[in-house]
């Protein structure tokens, strides 16, 4: 057996911020990444979000968790921890 047979799934916890930019010509705006942080846990994560999404000129947050499988490098779909004000929907994650 190889070391990567042995790994357990590895969890990633990221902490995104969000800021509205003008998204086109004709003025109109979305939302931009400002800011993606990788934390060691879910809290950490999560108390990052709500202290961002406080902070001036932040449309939004979240907090989500991934999972990678160390043997194939595959990461699953996000699981959101917290979401706070503006925030993609998961579809456009």
């Amino acid at each position: 057996m190889t070391n990567a047979e042995r790994s357990p799934e590895k969890n990633h916890y990221i902490c995104q911020t969000y800021v509205e930019a003008k998204a086109g010509r004709n003025g109109q705006t979305g939302l931009k990444i400002a800011r993606q942080l990788e934390y060691t846990t879910a809290s950490e994560a999560q108390n990052r979000a709500e202290r961002e999404s406080q902070s001036e000129g932040c449309a939004g947050a979240d907090a989500y968790m991934v999972t990678e499988d160390p043997a194939s490098g595959e990461i699953g779909e996000p699981s959101f921890l917290v979401r706070l004000g503006k925030v993609p929907e998961l579809d456009d994650f």
